[in-house]
């Protein structure tokens, strides 16, 4: 029987987050996802032989991103040919679920060294490329006993979180209150060097491109709403963008054999289901089950990273979960930075470990909404 041990993570790493038009646009895919894991592996200074499998998140998986993106990106870094990959796709956590299959394959003793990425490239691949293959292909996204289920009614990630925003009582002017600190954080973080670490510059990029110094509530007030009648602007909505992000997960064993540093220790990982229809609510049950099986409570947690797919949904995530929104997000979230769907899980991961040994704080939990009505949930803990 293997020997279980502990997961820990000993490298992590991200590119800048482009904008859907910004100086990454053109980056293939694969050249995107190479860049992190040859940086992945160098910081660690592992040999790259020594990986046992490349898990990376990807979720739409048509055009350059389609066929395995992990191997291909693997194979395009000149990595070495014995190493295999997998992509996942769990929707906007691809690869914080890449995470929990790398962490899992090590607590397990399955597998001693194992590399969590994801990648997306939504200026190349954008996420409405599915929709436009179905039209094509004359065929349905959901079938009859979708049907049968929740009827005709739309089932979409704005409708939910309008949804969401109707049901917790926020109006647009709190939204853009939360918007704004977004910017302001990320901004200020920008600006005192807080992700120069983490960041391995790419195409002369060296830090994250969304970021608004000029943004403002008059700003955001001029805006049209994405929906009639709605309270969602493009101002409290994620942006599409360019990424990628990896961290290297090692055993206690590959720890000792590689003379590796344990940047923290994996301590808790829980996925759960919601209602598909409000969609986004997931951070929500996924937070509570995170914290049961951690044995931890919510004022252990020293930092959040909660996914700002939309601002209703950190909003209502603290509101019931009755976290510090001061502790959440302390250097902007995805209104500010981006959100690069596949990518985002790794990203918010590499963020989180980094800040937690900037700031000296002990537990880190990462949450995040996806499709379908899911949410993942990891916390670490600081080495």
């Amino acid at each position: 029987m293997p020997v279980t041990s502990e997961a820990y993570i000993v490298s992590a790493v991200r590119t800048p987050v482009g904008t859907h038009k910004g100086a990454l646009t053109g980056m293939h895919p694969a050249d995107l996802g190479a860049h992190v894991l040859r940086a992945v592996v160098e910081r660690a200074g592992v040999d790259p032989s020594a990986v046992e499998d490349v898990i990376m998140g990807c979720v739409t998986q048509l055009g350059s991103q389609f066929g395995d993106i992990a191997r291909t990106a693997w194979l395009s870094a000149g990595l070495p040919e014995s190493v295999p990959g997998v992509t996942v796709e769990r929707q906007c956590g691809s690869s914080q679920q890449a995470l929990h299959f790398a962490a899992q394959a090590v607590i397990s003793g399955t597998q001693d060294l194992v590399i969590a990425a994801g990648v997306e490239n939504m200026a190349m691949v954008p996420m409405n490329a599915n929709t436009i293959v179905l039209r094509e292909l004359g065929t349905q996204r959901r079938g009859e006993g979708w049907a049968r289920r929740y009827g005709d009614q739309e089932i979409s990630q704005f409708r939910g979180a309008e949804l969401i925003a109707e049901k917790w009582g926020f109006s647009r002017e709190d939204m853009e209150r939360f918007a704004v600190e977004s910017h302001r954080r990320a901004v200020r973080a920008i600006d005192e060097g807080r992700f120069a670490g983490q960041i391995a510059p790419l195409a002369g990029v060296e830090t994250d491109e969304g970021a608004r110094r000029d943004t403002s509530l008059e700003a955001m007030a001029k805006l049209r709403t994405i929906r009639e009648g709605g309270a969602l602007t493009a101002a409290v909505s994620s942006q599409m963008s360019v990424g990628a992000g990896a961290l290297l997960v090692a055993s206690e064993q590959a720890v000792r054999t590689h003379h590796l540093t344990p940047l923290a220790r994996v301590h808790t990982l829980t996925v759960v289901g919601d209602d598909p229809v409000y969609m986004l609510t997931g951070p929500i049950p996924a937070t509570a089950a995170a914290l049961a099986r951690s044995g931890l409570s919510i004022d252990d947690i020293d930092l959040f990273e909660v996914n700002e797919a939309f601002a209703s949904i950190p909003m209502a995530w603290a509101h019931e979960t009755g976290a510090s929104l001061e502790k959440t997000n302390v250097n902007g979230g995805a209104i500010a930075l981006g959100h690069p769907l596949g990518a985002t899980g790794a990203i918010l991961a590499t963020k989180l470990v980094h800040e937690l040994h900037r700031t000296g704080g002990r537990y880190g939990l990462q949450t995040m909404c996806e499709g379908g009505g899911q949410a993942n949930a990891t916390v670490f803990e600081r080495v």
